[in-house]
């Protein structure tokens, strides 16, 4: 695992609502990085005492966690995201980056008749806690995330795409993504988000950014069933 070495102008503030296998990898990476870590789930920050001494996140509530600075990620099961407060980003200023991580697998998340009529998974979720969103962390799997990132200079360094939000946003979390030692992609609007859903060429394949480019450009809309089916019937064991 990589360890770099920050200058203080790029550490950041960052909120995690959600601690589980991603959540708590991005919480060791961060803090790792020198980020200052707001760790949050839904059971209460008492019980996140171990992760947060083991990995230096300072245990939150959820409310705390989107307050905490420039980048909040969220980062639950699809079926969790209906539970998160209605008020969790009232007055959390519009400058503030929120990242979904979520993906929506049928078998652990019951139907979300939205998506299932096409909206784009993270669409679906900006809905929710209405805030626009940037998707990014979804399509690794978390010992990927956890073991793989290297030095930018690296050949076939895996790759990361990056959709939604406005320009500004997208930039920062691809810079994030860079510093956890990935190459980030630009996957466009948060409409092309359905490009690195589960099931999809991308998902969980580890790429290099020109093999990342091309898995996203060659998936189809119309198939979006079949590959979410595929997906579902592979963890459909794990979730049971």
């Amino acid at each position: 695992m990589q360890h770099h070495e920050r200058d203080k102008t790029s550490i950041m503030n960052i909120g995690i609502i959600g601690a589980g296998m991603i959540g708590g990898t991005l919480a060791r990476r961060l803090t790792q990085l020198g980020h200052h870590v707001s760790l949050a789930n839904s059971r209460g920050p008492e019980t996140l005492v171990p992760l947060a001494a083991e990995t230096g996140a300072r245990a939150v509530t959820a409310h705390a966690a989107a307050r905490s600075g420039e980048i909040v990620i969220v980062t639950v099961p699809e079926r969790a995201v209906k539970d998160l407060p209605k008020d969790l980003f009232e007055d959390v200023p519009s400058s503030v980056v929120v990242i979904d991580t979520g993906n929506y697998y049928p078998a652990r998340d019951g139907s979300i008749s939205e998506i299932e009529q096409g909206q784009p998974e993270s669409a679906w979720v900006a809905d929710q806690i209405g805030r626009p969103v940037v998707k990014a962390f979804n399509n690794i799997f978390f010992q990927s995330l956890l073991e793989k990132g290297t030095p930018a200079t690296t050949a076939n360094r895996v790759a990361i795409p990056v959709a939604g939000g406005t320009s500004e946003a997208r930039a920062k979390v691809m810079q994030l993504v860079d510093q956890l030692g990935f190459d980030p992609v630009d996957a466009g609007d948060l409409d092309e988000s359905w490009r690195q859903q589960p099931g999809t060429p991308c998902y969980t394949g580890d790429f290099s950014a020109p093999e990342l480019r091309k898995a996203l450009a060659s998936v189809e809309r119309a198939r979006i069933p079949e590959y979410r089916k595929a997906a579902d019937d592979a963890a459909r064991a794990y979730w049971s």
